[in-house]
């Protein structure tokens, strides 16, 4: 008897019901554009390359300072955001390998004994309390066989997040060096502040023991001498509040570092970073540009987000599934392995979307969503990043320029002041005159210290705003699995 009336009707079913099908992905697409870094470029970057690593990936070691680089190794071990960056690299990486089980076929064996009590209505006899005990073995198995790629896209996706988070493993150690170095700096800053008003507070009392002379002497009033008195008094009170600063930033320093308040007490005091440590290149190369985590991580999320859609897309289509059982049930014990017990059952089984109400184009709608979410990201990321280093090579500049002018506006002012207080002492000069060039140099000293604080932490920032000399490992191949 020929099978071939029943083949061809088979065929003409599967053919109308492939062609009926009523979830279609067409009409839906992305609309999120990247942004391409070179048409964006300013003045500010150049296209030739460094040819020295700067910034390099341990940029802080380059500072030249022993004491900073094991308060940086120190915050690396201890830090909690950067302890929530590893879990969270963690998490991402253990999604792979169940993205990765989802390709993979699946075998199960399965083994019961069960005693029953049958009821009279379950009872062919009526009587009931009939007991039996029912033994089974058996051996599952499946495989999806991923016809259009779904799963495997579904794979890279994890993968693609993985990586990014990886990335921002990297992006939280940059940006914990940063801020210890900055904070180490500030605490730097503090002290100098503390040394300021500790000089200030010498010079007042030497103006004091010099008035109380003149005093004496008639050549000044005691109204000139309250005034100095009320001098050393509010440098006194700028002392106290210098030493409050020196606190303050030696307890920031130790939070960062993952230690409570009382280890700022057993910081050592750190030295000044020296300018050249920091300077700026002659040129900015830019290519370092693609060299920040948060960049490169953006990047991976686009790509996972593509890989996203391929995966709802393969929805849309049938696919295949092959089953296989295979094992022994038996009433009897000594019957378990023989032949009436056995059996077995394998088949495939093809899957094909009709009908879902929407919900599959719903997903691949959501899909193409979050792809576009994910390029405004990173074209934020990209603006933002341009705009951190160009605002940020225009500070070290401007700062550069204000210390010079700070520099010789403190030296005259000191010798101003060597020149005021040498005619104070002789008895020729005027006390306003001494009181207004010791103001005029503290205001100097405070105001220099500031500048040369604030272009360490521009500079800082300006490593951190260039990726630190992030340098990101070769990526897998995704054709290897």
């Amino acid at each position: 008897m020929s099978t071939m009336p029943l083949r061809t009707p088979l065929s003409l079913m599967f053919s109308a019901l492939l062609l009926a099908a009523c979830a279609s992905p067409q009409g839906l697409h992305t609309q999120g554009q990247a942004l391409d870094s070179a048409s964006l470029q300013g003045p500010t970057f150049s296209d030739k390359l460094s040819p020295a690593t700067w910034p390099a990936h341990d940029w802080w070691n380059s500072l030249g300072d022993p004491q900073l680089d094991g308060l940086i190794a120190a915050a690396l071990r201890s830090n909690p955001d950067l302890q929530v960056a590893d879990a969270r690299a963690r998490q991402a990486n253990a999604a792979v390998l169940a993205a990765d089980a989802q390709r993979q076929p699946t075998l199960d064996i399965e083994a019961g004994v069960t005693r029953s009590r049958a009821a009279r209505v379950d009872d062919p006899s009526g009587q009931g309390r009939r007991y039996g005990t029912l033994r089974s073995l058996s051996l599952q198995g499946g495989y999806h066989f991923d016809l259009w790629g779904g799963d495997r896209a579904a794979w890279e996706a994890a993968l693609g997040r993985a990586r990014a988070s990886e990335v921002d493993r990297q992006g939280a150690r940059l940006t914990l060096a940063a801020e210890v170095t900055r904070a180490y700096n500030d605490l730097g800053l503090a002290y100098a502040t503390q040394d300021l008003a500790e000089q200030d507070l010498k010079r007042t009392r030497d103006m004091l023991v010099l008035a109380r002379s003149r005093v004496e002497a008639g050549l000044d009033s005691d109204y000139q001498l309250q005034q100095t008195q009320s001098l050393e008094a509010a440098a006194e009170a700028s002392l106290t509040a210098a030493t409050r600063q020196v606190d303050s930033a030696r307890i920031r320093l130790a939070v960062i570092l993952g230690q409570g308040p009382d280890g700022g007490a057993r910081l050592p005091r750190p030295q000044l970073i020296a300018p050249s440590a920091v300077s700026l290149p002659s040129h900015v190369p830019a290519e370092l540009i693609g060299r920040r985590p948060d960049l490169v991580a953006a990047r991976w999320r686009v790509e996972a987000a593509s890989r996203d859609i391929e995966a709802s897309k393969a929805d849309f289509y049938p696919n295949l599934n092959l089953s296989l059982a295979v094992g022994s049930k038996s009433l009897l014990g000594d019957a378990m392995f023989g032949g009436a017990s056995r059996f077995f059952s394998i088949g495939p089984a093809l899957s094909l979307p009709i009908f879902d109400g929407g919900a599959r184009r719903a997903a691949l709608a959501g899909r193409n969503a979050d792809y576009d979410v994910a390029v405004a990201q990173y074209n934020q990321t990209l603006l933002g990043a341009l705009g951190d280093i160009g605002d940020g090579i225009s500070r070290i500049h401007s700062l550069e320029q204000q210390i010079d002018q700070q520099q010789r506006a403190r030296d005259i002012a000191r010798s101003s002041y060597d020149i005021a207080m040498q005619r104070y002492a002789d008895g020729i000069g005027n006390h306003l005159d001494a009181l207004s060039v010791e103001q005029q140099l503290l205001q100097s000293e405070r105001q220099l210290a500031s500048l040369q604080a604030e272009r360490i932490d521009a500079s800082v920032l300006l490593m951190q705003a260039l990726g630190g000399g992030f340098e990101a490992a070769a990526p897998l191949s995704t054709s290897a699995r």
